[in-house]
């Protein structure tokens, strides 16, 4: 059963995000999706059913037509619960949006923040791909994302999120370096 969740996130996210490209221009836009999982689950070293499927699926509602039931109808309630906690309410203003977001990290299941830590991983070591005109103020807004999600994580003591905080700040000490 184990295979099968994650296989029905991948299945889900594809489908969802399937007409979507990257900042590149070029790159299949899920291949972020799967890059996310792939962090949690390799540099990150958490192998929860939950938490990869959740990382397969962490933008689908905010930046597709999927909505909660959808995720939970194909995932379970328990993984759209995670994906929720990763989505941010866009019809707030930015000033109001950003904090109450960042409240919900704090207070909702460890799960999202793992993602959340692999989605800033994967985002900052994205900016390479970026044209060398853009990559400057995007690698800025990334960084201040990445501090923003280890911030969030400094009181969580579940092992996944400390060795994903602990990866992140290493490549945060990359990247200024």
């Amino acid at each position: 059963m184990a295979g099968a969740l994650w296989q029905a996130a991948a299945a889900l996210g594809a489908r969802r995000h399937r007409h979507q490209i990257r900042k590149d221009g070029e790159t299949p836009y899920y291949s972020h999706c799967v890059r996310v999982a792939m962090t949690v689950a390799v540099v990150f070293g958490c192998d929860d059913e939950v938490a990869l499927a959740a990382a397969l699926l962490h933008d689908t509602i905010e930046d597709t037509a999927t909505d909660y039931d959808d995720v939970a109808e194909a995932c379970g309630v328990e993984v759209a619960d995670v994906v929720a906690t990763l989505t941010k309410n866009m019809a707030l203003p930015e000033h109001v949006r950003e904090p109450e977001y960042h409240g919900r990290l704090e207070r909702g299941p460890w799960r999202a923040r793992l993602v959340k830590l692999a989605d800033q991983y994967d985002n900052l070591t994205d900016t390479a791909t970026l044209p060398a005109a853009r990559r400057e103020s995007h690698l800025k807004k990334t960084l201040v994302r990445c501090e923003e999600a280890v911030a969030i994580t400094a009181r969580d003591t579940e092992p996944a999120i400390v060795r994903g905080r602990a990866k992140l700040i290493e490549l945060i000490g990359l990247m200024h370096g």
